[in-house]
């Protein structure tokens, strides 16, 4: 579809929606999506579709992280990393 046709289909699917803010909120929100060049009803949708988004999809790691499942064995409880890779460094230079 060109984008002519993706933006007829969202003013022909916008629906209104009223909900009630508090004041403060409501300007300090006008003033984030001013500054931001963005509408408050935009940022608003941004945010649902976010929270819709979220709840449905699983997480399913993509073909990279696939690719490397694996190759990194898992931290022995209780070791802290940064003296984990102290102890790798003596063991490489202290031969």
């Amino acid at each position: 579809m060109r984008i002519f046709e993706l933006n007829l289909m969202r003013i022909i699917m916008a629906t209104r929606l009223n909900i009630t803010v508090d004041k403060t909120v409501v300007e300090e929100a006008k003033q984030y999506a001013r500054e931001h060049g963005r509408s408050l009803s935009g940022l608003i949708e941004e945010y649902l579709k976010s929270l819709i988004f979220n709840e449905k999809k699983d997480f399913e790691p993509g073909p990279l992280v696939k690719s490397l499942w694996g190759s990194v064995k898992p931290m022995a409880d209780g070791k802290d990393y940064s003296n984990l890779i102290e102890e790798e460094i003596l063991k490489k230079h202290l031969k």
